[in-house]
């Protein structure tokens, strides 16, 4: 699905990820960990094609991003959702609008995705919110609606970047329970959290690999998590 391959990225004049090789399987769960600044959400963003890298390669379901067209990162980007850390809405439209937004652009938004439209609200807790302009809601309703508007589209990736860093713990552990069950769907779940309580919590859910950027390297966490 996505295959990163002696990778490293330069930013700054200065080399952030060295040597970098990961395989994301089909139905896998991920947390990628490490210290502020250490490049967790430069790796997310090669690992969605937003970035390239300066050396080795990136490969989106079996496709290398340096050799796509326009027309082929669209098709990949797809197949992948991303909450970014700070989700950004449009203000003056609606929850439901904000996170339909995908299927608009995508001139998917027919009469049967407005219902899943409405189903994806219920599901992660928001349908009575549907209505409510984004300045209204509260932070957990805020990443609630990110990761629905990651997920509209049926993607076969999710890609979270610090999806609780601004929530309580008890919306942190209902964020965890929605990307654990949507795990449980089959999809590929990647991420990045400074949060190991949430990663020990995990770990009785859903059989997870614990990765941890360090010295510009990729490594895989010790069980002392």
């Amino acid at each position: 699905m996505i295959e990163l391959e002696n990778i490293a990225y330069n930013y700054g004049g200065g080399e952030l990820l060295s040597e970098i090789s990961l395989k994301l399987a089909p139905g896998s769960f991920h947390f990628l960990t490490g210290p502020s600044g250490s490049g967790k959400t430069t790796f997310l963003k090669l690992c969605y094609g937003a970035l390239i890298p300066t050396a080795g390669s990136v490969q989106l379901f079996g496709q290398d991003v340096r050799q796509m067209d326009r027309d082929g990162h669209a098709l990949a980007r797809r197949r992948i959702g991303v909450v970014h850390q700070d989700c950004q809405f449009l203000d003056h439209l609606p929850v439901a609008d904000n996170v339909a937004l995908p299927l608009t652009v995508s001139g998917r938004d027919s009469l049967e995705q407005v219902s899943n439209l409405k189903e994806l609200l219920n599901w992660v807790g928001l349908g009575h919110r549907a209505s409510a302009l984004p300045p209204e809601l509260s932070g957990g309703e805020r990443q609630r609606a990110a990761l629905a508007r990651a997920v509209i589209m049926s993607p076969e990736v999710v890609l979270a970047d610090e999806p609780t860093g601004n929530v309580d713990w008890e919306m942190s552990q209902r964020l965890l329970q929605l990307l654990v069950e949507l795990n449980r769907m089959g999809k590929t779940i990647l991420i990045a959290t400074h949060d190991l309580n949430l990663i020990r919590t995990a770990k009785h859910h859903v059989q997870a690999r614990v990765l941890r950027i360090s010295n510009r390297k990729l490594q895989l966490a010790g069980a002392d998590l």
